[in-house]
């Protein structure tokens, strides 16, 4: 294929390899501590990081990591403190949201880049997102390989780890921040709008197959990547975006494994 000599498409392979890699390992403790719809909040709550960054003038990438760890943060705090999850998350939600639409009206000028975080774009990625990635991808890789008897505990039993000793806090506001990490580092690719689904259906579909924790982040990892790679030919070919493309895709082929396995 012609394409694959354009460096745009080599940084967009090159790309959804490092996602995969990131979104494989964080997004099976996501799914383990069934903090699905936590993320989800996260998601939105970052577009009031990008409306700051745009209006301040500084990278809306690198704001909205700030604003989405705090949020993050913000959510744990306020579980702890008697307050319903689901309404915690509710706050930061509509807060994000709200700060962002504020600041996008504020910012003079025309903003070419919103609907890419919105959307996604993966052919649009570059050099700094890539390193972004990159960065991430050491760290989950480190923070895994390190704590991982204790992420494992947490994951499957927050009850049993606390009574081991384990320090489950610090563990559930890291994995936290890394989840915040990687939806923001996510979100050229496909958006705030999908970035939970590549975060999710991947181990969904792994989850078929396997109830190892280290056997799920594995075949999470070769899943997402394999999504990403059908879903940018989709788009290719049908000139579609690659965001929506790679999520179509991972979707089909949960419900393709979901039949198959019952089968």
């Amino acid at each position: 294929m012609d394409i694959l000599h354009y460096s745009f498409f080599q940084n967009a392979l090159l790309g959804s390899l490092l996602a995969a890699i990131v979104c494989g390992i964080v997004g099976t403790y996501i799914v383990t501590r069934r903090l699905v719809f936590i993320s989800g909040g996260i998601t939105h709550a970052s577009f009031g990081g990008i409306g700051l960054g745009v209006l301040l003038g500084v990278n809306p990438v690198f704001s909205a990591m700030i604003f989405a760890v705090l949020s993050a943060f913000g959510v744990e705090w306020m579980a702890r403190r008697n307050v319903r999850e689901d309404s915690a998350i509710a706050v930061f939600w509509t807060f994000g949201m709200s700060v962002g639409i504020i600041c996008c009206f504020l910012t003079p000028g025309f903003m070419p880049d919103l609907p890419s975080f919105l959307f996604g774009s993966i052919l649009t990625i570059g050099s700094l997102d890539l390193w972004l990635l990159a960065v991430l991808c050491v760290i989950v890789a480190v923070c895994i390989t390190v704590f991982y008897r204790e992420i494992l505990s947490v994951a499957f039993d927050r009850t049993f780890a606390e009574s081991q000793g384990l320090p489950v806090r610090w563990i559930e506001y890291g994995m936290m921040a890394l989840v915040a990490l990687t939806i923001v580092s996510t979100l050229r690719m496909v958006g705030i709008v999908l970035a939970i689904s590549l975060l999710t259906i991947p181990q969904m579909t792994a989850n078929l197959f396997t109830f190892t924790y280290k056997r799920m982040m594995l075949l999470s990892v070769l899943i997402g990547w394999v999504d990403c790679l059908f879903g940018l030919t989709m788009s290719y070919w049908l000139d579609v975006p690659s965001g929506a493309s790679i999520i179509f895709v991972s979707i089909i082929g949960y419900v393709v494994a979901k039949l198959s396995v019952r089968k």
